[in-house]
């Protein structure tokens, strides 16, 4: 595995997307150990786009118009609902000091959803995996497998740290009213922002 690999899957690990927003808003909303399982389910959502990649699958979201179409507009309505979420009186990722516990499936399930409905991603792995992966190697698949699985704790242990520093700082968000109301509006615009990026992605 080169160095290459790991700078490089750092650079893009640490970039915020969806995955960083739905891990802080938890860290912020229900402390640190829901961004943990915020931090899996986004982690998790890669799982598919790898698979599709190493089978070939994400050729056909790059040649097919329709294919990545309906992927996207799903991935689109999906953040705008977690935009809606954020907002909403009680929302699941409302900052607030006391909540009723959050079902860790839940809070799993809804990241693993937010991943896996990007078709970029899964364009991304298509044209990043093998250009790490040297002509001459023996077992392609199993190395890329290999990179993909060393890509996936990165992007867990990255995710989680941002998690622990969004908890960290949760005591002062929710101490502050205002604070928590523009945080609640600016996570939502996130959301929001995020999706029109992707309504307007091109393949």
């Amino acid at each position: 595995m080169s160095p290459e690999f790991l700078v490089t899957s750092m650079v893009v690990i640490l970039l915020p997307g969806t995955g960083v927003l739905y891990t802080l808003a938890y860290g912020l909303g229900r402390g640190w150990r829901a961004s943990v399982w915020a931090a899996l389910g986004c982690t998790f959502g890669i799982l598919p786009h790898i698979a599709a990649s190493i089978a070939g699958l994400a050729a056909l979201l790059h040649t097919s118009a329709l294919a990545f179409l309906v992927i996207k507009y799903l991935g689109v309505c999906y953040l705008l609902y977690m935009a809606w979420s954020v907002l909403r009186d009680g929302g699941a990722l409302e900052v607030k000091g006391e909540h009723a516990p959050a079902p860790p499936g839940r809070i799993v399930l809804n990241g693993f959803l937010l991943n896996i409905l990007n078709p970029k991603l899964s364009l991304f792995f298509l044209a990043f995996l093998p250009q790490f992966v040297p002509a001459e190697t023996a077992a392609p698949t199993l190395m890329m497998l290999g990179l993909a699985a060393v890509f996936m704790l990165l992007t867990f242990i990255v995710f989680v740290g941002y998690g622990a520093f969004a908890s960290a700082t949760r005591r002062h968000v929710i101490s502050r009213p205002s604070v928590m109301r523009w945080m609640r509006r600016g996570f939502a615009g996130a959301f929001g922002l995020l999706g029109l990026r992707l309504a307007l992605a091109d393949r």
